[in-house]
């Protein structure tokens, strides 16, 4: 999910991005072209929603009040957790003297007299004795240099006379050469990372060496998926006024990309009493609902966190799609985000408050692993809302982004072919203006190679 190379700087405050595309690529790719809208005169219409940037900055803070949490587990169970704590090296690296190479370790200058027997000295044998000057002895890679050796002399550099039972150099021998010396990488106490670094699998080899078998991390945040409607259906074709359920089968996996852990994925029907014993039973860290957080018949997520006596953090966003997202705090701790059942409008909720949330809740926000929005140029003109801003998918080529064409709230095909969102202010956005974009955490696996390129 790292910045591609060509990218612009990560965003500071409310900048907007841009980036271009193949010539053959038109049809598919480029939002039409007309002239983008002023926003209409007059005052901006009363509603409660929440600026966009704002909605992000209120999930950073929600998720930052959230209580720390850590625990140690087994090297095998940390990958993409973070560091609760700075690693510190418990040992030198290399903790002795060791060959670089396969040949010989010399003392003194050459000729030298060859000692021992064929196979010489071997990693993970205990320590040699020491050379004498003008010895020479076999030594393997990653073997204990003996006392008192000057160089280790690599076989191809090398000549061994079996009958005379001595070792020429055939290069010029230097002081120390292929030798890695006791702690040239780091020693005992070093700090090797800081705490918030993300564990990937070289950070796993790393602690190892360093002597670690556990690792203090932040656990992922748990979160619980609760897929709501009478309109869904979980396989098949749509049917009767029934509709395959999309969110469903993407949420989860999603958030598993966010470094969350999904304990489960439920559909509920309509029903404002089950909504209400699944939220209020869940001990997840992060609920999340899909659909019923407008005001209709059978939205009940509302009048749910109103029993539940819940603090509403957001409650509407100023961005399309997905404007009647909301954040809410159910518990100490314990949050419930709420998507638009629409499933572009979904994404866009979930980018917009899920990701910054989690990214605090997983101790990610502050080391190499955080995320955020930077900028680029926009190859093409995009049409903007007058007052709210816009998420717009969008594909890299080259220095630019380019805006895709299937952007309705309804819509996944646009997303499935991006690699990023473009964050487009209100009013649009010229081709070549710079606007944020909010990379998607697929983007370095090649998406947006597909049919929509």
């Amino acid at each position: 999910m790292g910045r591609r190379e060509g990218r612009a700087q990560p965003v500071t405050g409310a900048e907007p991005f841009v980036s271009p595309v193949d010539d053959g690529v038109e049809e598919a790719l480029a939002l039409v072209s007309a002239p983008v809208p002023a926003p209409a005169p007059g005052p901006r219409p009363h509603h409660r929603a929440a600026p966009w940037h704002r909605a992000r900055d209120i999930a950073v803070a929600a998720g930052k009040a959230a209580p720390r949490r850590s625990h140690r587990v087994p090297l095998a169970q940390a990958l993409g957790e973070t560091l609760a704590a700075p690693l510190a090296a418990l040992t030198d690296l290399p903790s002795f003297d060791t060959s670089a190479m396969d040949g010989w370790v010399v003392a003194g200058p050459g000729p030298w007299r060859i000692r021992g027997a064929a196979d010489g000295i071997l990693a993970g044998h205990a320590a040699p004795a020491p050379l004498a000057d003008g010895e020479a002895v076999r030594i393997a890679t990653g073997a204990r240099i003996p006392a008192e050796a000057t160089a280790v002399l690599r076989s191809e550099h090398a000549h061994a006379d079996e009958a005379k039972a001595l070792l020429h150099a055939e290069r010029e021998v230097v002081t120390g050469q292929d030798i890695r010396p006791r702690g040239q990488e780091c020693r005992s106490g070093d700090q090797l990372l800081p705490a918030a670094a993300l564990v990937t699998p070289a950070v796993l080899g790393l602690a190892a060496a360093a002597g670690y078998d556990e690792l203090s991390t932040v656990p992922r945040p748990r979160v619980e998926v609760f897929v709501l409607g009478d309109e869904l259906l979980a396989e098949g074709l749509p049917h009767e006024g029934l509709i395959r359920d999309a969110l469903g089968p993407m949420l989860g996996p999603w958030l598993r990309m966010l470094g969350a852990e999904v304990v489960a994925t439920r559909r509920l029907k309509d029903d404002a009493e089950a909504l209400f014993a699944a939220v209020t039973g869940s001990a997840a860290d992060l609920v999340m609902t899909t659909g019923g957080t407008a005001a209709g018949p059978v939205d009940h997520v509302h009048p749910v966190l109103r029993a539940m006596g819940a603090e509403l953090l957001v409650d509407g966003v100023a961005v399309r799609p997905g404007h009647p997202m909301l954040l809410a705090r159910i518990a100490a701790g314990k949050h419930l985000v709420g998507l638009p059942g629409n499933p572009l409008a979904a994404v866009s909720a979930l980018l917009t408050l899920a990701e910054p949330l989690l990214r605090e809740l997983a101790g990610r926000a502050g080391g190499a692993a955080a995320t955020g929005p930077y900028t680029a140029a926009l190859r093409d003109e995009v049409h903007g809302h007058p007052y709210d801003t816009r998420l717009v998918p969008v594909v890299h080529r080259g220095d630019r982004v380019v805006p895709l064409r299937y952007n309705g709230p309804a819509m996944l095909r646009g997303i499935a072919a991006a690699d990023g969102l473009a964050v487009v202010p209100p009013g649009g956005a010229r081709a070549g203006q710079e606007v944020e974009v909010l990379d998607l955490p697929w983007g370095e696996l090649g998406a947006g190679e597909g049919c929509f390129t």
